[in-house]
């Protein structure tokens, strides 16, 4: 009986054990240690790993936290005013325009846009700017770079340019601008945006040929293993290419020669496709045994803005930490009606950035961020989404979900109006919803298009998905851009009732359509098959599953099966490249606030396909087209606003697109962080941040008590387990002393 005790006992000792431990735990769930609560650093989360980190080829909203806190192109927009306003980030001032005619003789700025051949950017870089500290500018005893010959030996165990031993600097000159905008140029590296730019930068499109020339030499007598993804060609030197649209006047000084007169040219100058490049990290990446070691510019970005990216897990975190090269730049002390009021100027003229690390951790699963951000263990749920924040309004405003937590715990949740849109787009180069061969094809395929523009009742989806915070919008021209306004309704989609009010066409008219198209009743009148449209999406999840739910609720109406395949962002980006979606979903956000920059992802020399531009759907219109060119050149009139209500009109007749949603854009910061002012324009937000660890550190700690309850009931539980245990034993030991006693 005695094992039976120790036995019970042992179970005892177990559950206590296990209810200790439980206590002990404390803080649990933080996806960061407890101990950096209390630092200068600030915690966020990422959904999925950017694909692109080289200045050359990201594009893509959820690379700019990223991009724009480690690159610095010469312009940026002022942190708080609006309208939006450029400043110079690296200049001395904003660029000097020149504007030159056909015989190269300088003209007025106000000639008309036909009469000027060519408009002079010159840029005026600030001295004394320095590169982040990296390998590629270390040097030996001699003066000599360091690793830019390195052998394959130097290279093992290498996974971060951070574990060479020596690092190095240098000053930003003018050349290290030449050098990026040269290196759009190049086939090693896919970038969207030099099919758009080879037509604005004089002689970059010859360039352009003649470095793809150069290129193809080096791959001569190479095998296709040797020019496999790890293959090896020798690096390709800019330096030794000119370029005559680019020109280096003096150390500091450089000037782009733009054909026409585009004024919209500015608003490029703070976009990182024109970050500056220095030759010798290009150098330093390119050689053998870098690449199969992800050690190139699109997972180590170098440049000089105020962060360096130092860790970077794939698929778990990455790490911004204060770049020591920065310079002196200060928070600005001024800003729109109302910043005051809301403390945003409190930190006027105060050095830049205030953090000193970023922790970014990968997060799958929105629930996941949400309950993280209540408890503290997130300042900022992520940094390149407008959304979050805006469910946490609506959450709010219904009083339903964490709307509790999120009044308790003062919770900052600005938001503004968003210059952008979600659409749904058909590949112009399909042969069945596509532009079509012959006149016939064309018609029938418009009339397609045209019977889905009416059956996607975008109203519902505002009111089911968005909580009513979204419009629909009537082209691509969305709200807040000039010419907006010249189109209120698309003809194609609404009509006017008796009233006078606009309403959306019925679904028997768009049936009507399809019948036309081709299609009666959702089958093809030749062979009597079923309509299937493939549909390519992004997006996992219960939630995503609701969206795709209504998007085949849509083509139902029509009678049109609909086959999802859906893909993560990644390989949804690899599909659009190669054109082989039909029918997609994408977003836009505005580069920059002007109306040329939504018409543009319609402009035929802009396709995905052939030019790796922006035009996603490939679509292709020459009246269009040429509309596009005269309206880019023009300032904001009333000549470029008829040109836009014309093209808004091709466009709406074509439904290339279905223009879809705009979304408010909301920031989600909690009370310990300050200077939160949410945008989709700005997206070098991190520098302005500031954060109290303090009190940081003092919430988290109150919102997620340790259970200490079990620790105060131990001994009872321990008492009330062995209980039991103690009377068998003892009623056995009664037992077998009455036995013995009778046995005397």
């Amino acid at each position: 009986m005695k094992s039976f005790f120790i036995g019970r006992l042992r179970i005892a000792y177990a559950a206590l054990c296990t209810l200790l431990l439980l206590s002990a735990c404390g803080i649990s769930n933080t996806p960061v240690p407890p101990a950096w609560l209390g630092q200068n650093v600030l915690f966020t989360s990422y959904s999925e790993s950017p694909k692109h980190l080289d200045s050359a080829s990201s594009y893509s909203n959820n690379e700019t936290p990223w991009t724009y806190a480690v690159y610095e192109p010469p312009l940026k927009y002022h942190y708080l005013k609006r309208p939006y306003e450029l400043q110079p980030r690296t200049l001395t001032a904003l660029p000097r325009v020149t504007y030159r005619d056909k015989q190269g003789r300088e003209v007025p700025a106000q000639t008309p846009a036909s009469q000027i051949a060519e408009s002079d950017f010159e840029l005026h870089i600030t001295p004394g700017i320095l590169f982040q500290p990296h390998p590629a500018f270390a040097k030996d005893a001699h003066d000599q770079p360091l690793y830019l010959k390195l052998a394959a030996a130097q290279l093992e165990g290498k996974r971060t340019p951070y574990q060479f031993e020596k690092m190095g600097t240098r000053e930003l000159v003018a050349e290290d601008y030449l050098y990026a905008i040269k290196r759009l140029a190049t086939p090693r590296v896919q970038s969207p945006a030099f099919g758009f730019l080879s037509e604005k930068i004089m002689g970059l499109a010859d360039y352009g040929k003649k470095i793809k020339a150069f290129n193809n030499l080096a791959k001569v007598g190479k095998s296709a293993r040797e020019l496999g993804p790890f293959g090896h060609l020798p690096w390709l030197d800019f330096r030794a290419h000119a370029l005559d649209g680019v020109q280096v006047i003096d150390k500091y000084t450089l000037r782009i020669r733009v054909n026409g007169k585009y004024p919209q040219f500015k608003y490029w100058l703070a976009m990182t496709f024109f970050a500056p490049v220095a030759w010798e990290v290009d150098a330093f990446y390119a050689q053998p045994g870098m690449s199969e070691r992800n050690l190139t510019a699109d997972t180590w970005p170098v440049g000089t803005g105020p962060y360096m990216l130092t860790d970077y897990v794939p698929n778990a975190r990455m790490v911004l930490e204060r770049n020591p090269n920065f310079r002196k730049v200060t928070y600005p002390c001024e800003g729109e009606p109302g910043d005051q009021a809301k403390g945003l100027l409190k930190d006027c003229g105060q050095q830049l950035p205030f953090i000193d690390k970023v922790v970014s951790v990968i997060e799958k699963e929105g629930t996941s961020v949400a309950t993280k951000f209540i408890q503290g263990y997130y300042d900022v749920p992520q940094l390149e989404r407008g959304d979050p924040g805006i469910g946490y309004q609506v959450s709010i405003q219904d009083g339903t979900g964490m709307s509790k937590e999120l009044l308790e715990r003062k919770i900052q949740l600005p938001s503004t109006i968003q210059v952008g849109f979600g659409y749904f787009g058909f590949n112009w180069l399909d042969p069945v919803v596509g532009a079509g061969k012959t006149p016939e094809e064309k018609l029938r395929h418009r009339q397609l298009r045209q019977a889905l523009s009416i059956a996607f009742d975008f109203e519902e989806y505002i009111s089911v998905f968005e909580e009513d915070r979204a419009e629909v919008n009537q082209s691509v021209v969305v709200s807040g851009l000039f010419g907006h306004d010249q189109t209120p309704f698309n003809p194609v989609i609404y009509e006017k009732r008796a009233d006078g009010k606009i309403q959306r066409k019925s679904i028997e008219k768009a049936k009507a359509l399809l019948a036309e198209a081709g299609y009666p009743n959702g089958r093809d009148a030749r062979t009597g098959q079923p309509l299937v449209i493939n549909y390519d999406s992004q997006g996992v999840g219960p939630a995503y599953k609701a969206r795709l739910d209504w998007v085949a609720k849509q083509f139902a109406k029509l009678n049109i099966e609909l086959e999802v395949r859906s893909t993560d962002y990644n390989r949804f980006q690899d599909k659009m490249r190669k054109g082989s979606a039909q029918f997609f979903f994408w977003g836009w956000l505005a580069d920059y606030p002007d109306p040329e920059n939504f018409l543009f992802l319609l402009y035929g020399p802009n396709a995905k396909v052939q030019f790796d531009g922006e035009n996603a759907s490939n679509y292709s219109n020459a009246e269009y087209d040429q509309l596009f060119d005269k309206m880019k050149d023009l300032d904001d009139s009333p000549e470029r606003a008829a040109i836009i209500k014309r093209m808004i009109s091709i466009s709406q007749e074509d439904a290339p697109l279905l223009n879809g949603w705009s979304e408010e854009f909301g920031g989600a910061y909690h009370q310990w962080v300050y200077n939160g002012k949410p945008s989709n324009i700005i997206r070098d937000q991190l520098a302005y941040l500031r954060i109290d660890p303090a009190l940081r550190q003092a919430k988290v700690q109150e919102w997620n008590q340790a259970v200490t309850w079990p620790l105060a009931m131990a001994p009872l539980l321990m008492a009330l387990l062995a209980l039991p245990a103690w009377r068998g034993w003892k009623k056995r030991q009664n037992q077998r002393a009455v036995v013995n006693a009778k046995g005397a």
